[in-house]
This record gives structure tokens, C-alpha cells and sequence, in this order.
């Protein structure tokens, strides 16, 4: 009764269809065994419908609360929903290896679902973040029977995004480790936990040397974060039997992908959705002012979602819609639906110049600015991609600004509005005392108040061995940034940040060399950023002119 009133509540509150049935009964903790024999717990909610087609949820975070409410949610649209717990998760058996077993265990999954008396031959995945990754693990070889997918802040590969420039995606992956090890602990502790602002993460984040950040963190050694941090070279061999995008080009299901501005995902999800149409497909892309978990991005997730499933995996057809819509950040945006990603854009460079000025032309003959960098009081990242939603997004600037570490570049007020849709990047020149530095750039949007909001940024990690200076001793450097959809209203500054990190969301580069795991020793040192017209340095930004329909929030 509980359960039914619980998904009453949130088909109202979400204004999502009314349900095709109400009664959807659950079958607990069904043990399903893999091919090496371990038994992985699976929930199965069965429609009053002996046959329909199913909902494959196959999660490392449990199978209670939220996913409960999911479940019966879905199930009362008329479909199987099985959701099952990951290897090494809430009561499945071995250990949790991140993207090892995801396939096999996936495959075999699939191989119990069509021996089930319900078994209609067809069937759906559906989930975020690992749940994604889950789903791309097997979409290459589940065959004609993959109807539909709905990938929301996901990629098929996770390398780039535990790499980030070939830095090392600190915050992320701690906050990750201890999230997952405190489903090992009680509730009551877990809320004391976070009721005393998580101070043993707090710790491991601003430990050194790494290899030790997980035992401060958790209490425990994770084998899976000392393996990221030993394996982190592009050429290691490690990370190729965990990624998934060399298939995309053989996936047949269509697919949705949604995500958000702010996502830690973000940039391989939309390098997935070029591939895919690069292949011939049509995917659904759904971009939106949303950081990793907020709400909107659920509300969405779910609404957009269902009506996927309903369109692809219950023949229900749907509206005609754009094969894009996305979030215009800024005043006067709003959400657009577009043919394609990226759209039309005339790459526009703004220039550093002398005295903190940026501007649409190159920078006259002009001396450097320069900063000390000190990875012992390394400059704090603040908002942006962040997997903690209530830490991410924009956020006002002017604090980190103000540090004699960070340097800015500002225009002028904007006459007329400006709005920027696509990648975006920097091309940056720098000359440091040490061969081993990071390049930090954030776009910032200043408004009339003064206030500095981060639209987007990026890091690239610097080594002599992958970046070679000219005779200046300068080396260019090219930073991707975040992919953006922001209008500058009329009136509004741009600001480029630049500074050596952004700390605890990347991992602090000890200046040193030293290997990532093991690095102790800080050393400090002398950064100048050339602008002149040999040097000169620039942020790239995709400008856009067109009339979109409005698009339902």
C-alpha cells in the first residue's frame, strides 16, 4: 500500500503520464548466476501483464529507496522492471571491480532474462552514471532483442574522465570510493558521518601521498583507486578491457543521452554522440543546466526517459521532436531543439592582452603576466563539474579571483548579446621554471553586479616529454574546455581565468615528476603567460546566430 501511494505521490509531483496499471508486484533478492558462478541479487517488478517487454537496471548503489520508487515507476508503465545489484554490491557475491565484469555479467543476465516465462523478446536498459556504463558494456552484443537505451550522465568509456587532461580526477574519484564504502556501513553511522561534513573525505583529499587517500578516507585499502592510481599512462593496457566506445559503431538500439552542462561526463558523452551518428544512427541528445546529481536532472531523466521507452520498447509513438535539445545558459536563453551537436558556429578567438585586458584583436608586443604557483596551498577549485551536485555548477568566482595565484583577462561590456553554443578551447602560451605544470582556464561570465559565474573550463597536465618549448622557452598549450550553450547578455563581460590547478578536483601536480601515487614532495615555482604576437595566447569561443523553437523545459 506504502509502495503505491509513494509512486501516486511522484507520478503527481512529476506530472508524468498516468500509469497503465497500478498493480506491480515484487519479486526480491532472485539470485541470478553468472558463468563463474557467482550470484548476483536481482529484483524483478512484474506487471499485471504475463508477457511485456523488460527494463534491465543494473546498478553497483542498491536496490532500495530511490530505486524501489524507480522500479514500480517504471513497472507501472506496463513493463518487466529487473534491477540488479553489481558484483561485490548489496549482497551479490565477489568483489566490486569497477567495468570488469560488466559485460559478462550483463551478457549471462540477459541469457537468465529470456529463459523467464514473462520474456517477451524484447527488452530496455535504463540508468545514470555506472548505470550508463553498464549499459554500454553490453549494447554491442545484446543482438535485435536491445530495443532502447536511456544513457543520462554517462559515456562509454571513463578513461578520459578519470584523466582529465592527463591530470587526475581527484574529487571525483575519492568522493566515488567513499560513496561506495559507505553502503558497507549502518545508516545511523552514515548520517553522523554526513551530518559532521564528511571529515575523514575531507582528509583524503588533501592527503599525500595518494596511495594513501583511500585508507584515510575509508579506513579500508580500495584496490580498484591504487590500480587508477599505478595505471594512468594513455598507453596503459589496463584501461582497454574497460572502456567501451571502440563498438559504438555496432550498436543498433536507438539510443537517449541525457546530460548536463555542469557534468563530470559531459565531453565523452557528446564525443559518444558524434560517433554514434557518425555511424548512421539517431540518438536523442538532452543536454541541460544540470551538474552530476540534481534534481532537475532526475525529473528529466525520468520524463524523457519513460516517453523513450514508450516511443521505442512499448510502441507508443511519440511526438516529432528534434533529434537535439539543450539549455541555453544566460538571460534570453531557454531551452532549443537543433538538427545536430555541434551546431553552425564561427570559432571566435578572444585575445590576452596587457593589463588583464581581453579583446577580439591579437595583443600588440606586450611583456607577460606572471604568478607563483605553491602545490602546498594549491588554488582551490569552486563549483563546475563536480559529482557532489550541491558543490557543482556556477558559482561566484570573485573569492579564487582575488588570490595572487589566479591571473584574469576581462573584456569590455558587451554592446549586444552574444551567445556561444559548442566546444570550446584555449590555446595557451606559457614559460615556467619547472618542465612539470598544469594550465588551468575557466570562461567566466561577469554581470552587471561584478560577479564572475564559471560557464566552463578545462586542465591539461604538462611534461617535458610530451611538450617541447621553442627558443623563447615557451610552450603552447591547447586546453579543451567544457562544451558550452550560454548567451552573454548585452552588458555582461567575458573573463578568462588561468592559474596552475584547481584542487581537490584535480589532483595537485607536485611539480616534481614524481609518480602520481607516491608523489611527497611540493615544489613551488614561477609561471609567466606570454600574450604577444608571436605568443599569442587565446580562448576560442563557438558563436552562433539562429532562430530555434522553444523546446518544453
Amino acid at each position: 500500500m506504502f509502495a503505491a501511494l509513494a509512486t501516486r505521490a511522484a507520478t503527481a509531483m512529476l506530472r508524468l503520464p498516468p500509469p497503465r496499471t497500478r498493480r506491480v508486484r515484487l519479486t526480491r533478492d532472485i539470485p541470478v548466476r553468472v558463468r563463474d558462478g557467482v550470484s548476483l541479487r536481482t529484483d524483478h517488478y512484474a506487471p499485471d501483464r504475463p508477457v511485456a517487454p523488460t527494463v534491465l537496471i543494473r546498478t553497483p548503489y542498491g536496490r532500495g529507496g530511490p530505486m524501489r520508487l524507480l522500479g514500480r515507476l517504471i513497472g507501472e508503465r506496463g513493463y518487466h522492471v529487473v534491477i540488479q545489484s553489481c558484483r561485490g554490491t548489496d549482497g551479490s557475491g565477489s568483489r566490486f571491480d569497477p567495468l570488469v565484469h560488466e559485460r559478462e555479467d550483463g551478457l549471462d543476465t540477459l541469457d537468465w532474462l529470456r529463459r523467464q516465462p514473462w520474456w517477451n523478446g524484447e527488452f530496455g536498459m535504463f540508468g545514470a552514471s555506472y548505470q550508463g556504463f553498464v549499459q554500454w558494456a553490453v549494447a554491442a552484443d545484446a543482438g535485435a532483442d536491445l530495443r532502447a537505451m536511456v544513457a543520462v550522465v554517462t559515456a562509454s568509456g571513463t578513461r578520459d574522465s578519470t584523466y582529465p587532461g592527463e591530470s587526475f580526477a581527484l574529487d571525483t574519484v575519492l568522493t566515488w570510493v567513499e560513496l561506495l564504502q559507505a553502503q558497507t556501513v549502518g545508516w545511523l553511522a552514515r548520517q553522523w558521518e554526513l551530518r559532521r561534513g564528511q571529515p575523514r573525505l575531507a582528509a583524503g583529499l588533501s592527503h599525500l601521498p595518494l596511495a594513501e587517500a583511500d585508507r584515510v578516507t575509508t579506513g579500508v585499502t580500495v584496490p580498484f583507486f591504487q590500480e587508477w592510481l599505478r595505471h594512468h599512462t594513455p598507453d596503459a593496457a589496463y584501461w582497454q578491457a574497460r572502456v567501451f566506445g571502440d563498438r559504438l559503431a555496432e550498436v543498433r538500439a536507438p539510443v537517449a543521452m541525457i546530460g548536463g552542462w555542469h557534468d563530470i561526463f559531459l565531453p565523452a558523452q557528446l564525443r559518444d554522440f558524434a560517433a554514434l551518428r557518425a555511424a548512421g544512427a539517431t540518438p536523442r541528445l538532452i543536454v541541460g543546466p544540470w551538474t552530476h546529481g540534481s534534481p532537475g536532472l532526475s525529473v528529466a531523466a525520468l520524463r524523457d526517459g519513460l516517453d523513450w521507452l514508450d516511443e521505442h520498447l512499448g510502441g507508443h509513438p511519440g511526438r516529432a521532436r528534434a533529434p537535439v535539445r539543450l539549455h541555453v545558459g544566460g538571460a534570453g536563453g531557454g531551452w532549443r531543439e537543433l538538427p545536430d551537436w555541434p551546431p553552425p558556429a564561427t570559432p571566435t578567438p578572444w585575445y590576452l592582452h596587457p593589463e588583464g585586458a581581453l579583446r577580439a584583436a591579437p595583443s600588440p608586443a606586450s611583456a607577460p603576466d606572471g604568478f607563483w604557483y605553491d602545490p602546498a596551498d594549491p588554488t582551490p577549485s569552486v563549483g563546475g563539474p563536480l559529482l557532489v551536485a550541491q558543490q557543482a555548477g556556477p558559482v561566484d568566482n570573485r573569492p579564487v579571483e582575488a588570490r595572487p595565484d589566479v591571473l584574469t583577462w576581462t573584456s569590455t561590456a558587451l554592446p549586444v548579446a552574444m551567445e556561444v553554443i559548442g566546444p570550446v578551447e584555449a590555446e595557451v602560451f606559457i614559460r615556467s621554471e619547472l618542465p612539470h605544470l598544469d594550465v588551468f582556464v575557466r570562461l567566466c561570465d561577469v554581470d552587471r553586479r561584478g560577479r564572475s559565474w564559471n560557464i566552463c573550463d578545462g586542465l591539461v597536465r604538462i611534461s617535458p616529454t610530451v611538450f617541447t618549448a621553442d627558443p623563447t622557452g615557451a610552450v603552447r598549450v591547447v586546453v579543451p574546455l567544457w562544451p558550452v550553450a550560454h548567451r552573454f547578455a548585452a552588458g555582461h563581460r567575458l573573463r578568462v581565468q588561468i592559474c596552475g590547478g584547481a584542487h581537490p578536483r584535480y589532483a595537485r601536480n607536485p611539480g616534481t615528476g614524481d609518480p602520481l601515487g607516491t608523489a611527497v614532495t611540493l615544489q613551488a615555482g614561477w609561471r609567466e603567460i606570454l600574450h604577444d604576437p608571436q605568443h599569442p595566447s587565446a580562448v576560442v569561443l563557438p558563436t552562433v546566430e539562429y532562430r530555434s523553437s522553444s523546446a518544453r523545459p
